[in-house]
């Protein structure tokens, strides 16, 4: 059972897009790259990477070989090239997802953006944030904050046009 999420996208996006453009000038960032995580994150990071105006090419990451759970749930039966057209060394990078939720997502995006160098930092941008972390990992720009039920996610469907839903899993 899901129910639709009735929130407007394009003006949480707006809002990310403003405190993602305030906190890096705060910290002398002029020009980003960006890199969005298959499949929601990279819908959500071209939507940021237009509204910014970004000059460099988005960056796109599968992070399925990354996984910590790759041996428990196998392979991701729609594995995806990652794609960084741009040199990560001493660059400074928004990483983007749409659900930030326990953390092992995120933990693996770092891992293999690390394995295409050292960035001089990076920024977590997610759409929506939720309780349930497992490892310490926080968004620096979050859209929404959202409280579920521990048998309850969130989905985001797109791209367009994009939306929010709340799944209740199925009992096995």
């Amino acid at each position: 059972m899901s129910r639709r999420l009735d929130i407007d996208i394009d003006a949480v996006l707006a809002e990310m897009a403003a405190a993602l453009r305030e906190r890096l000038e705060a910290r002398g960032v002029h020009a980003p790259a960006m890199v969005g995580i298959h499949t929601g994150g990279v819908w959500v990071a071209e939507r940021l990477h237009r509204l910014l105006g970004l000059d460099e090419p988005l960056g796109t990451l599968d992070i399925s070989f990354y996984r910590d759970d790759f041996t428990r749930v196998g392979m991701n039966p729609q594995v995806r090239p990652s794609h960084i057209p741009f040199n990560v060394d001493d660059r400074h990078i928004v990483l983007v997802d749409d659900v930030l939720h326990t953390g092992r997502t995120i933990r693996a995006a770092l891992n293999e953006i690390f394995d295409y160098g050292r960035p001089a930092s990076v920024l977590l941008a997610v759409l929506v944030e939720r309780p349930g972390r497992e490892l310490p990992v926080e968004a620096q720009v979050a859209g929404r904050h959202l409280e579920l039920a521990p048998d309850e996610y969130v989905e985001l469907a797109g791209p367009e046009p994009l939306e929010l839903s709340v799944v209740k899993k199925q009992a096995a």
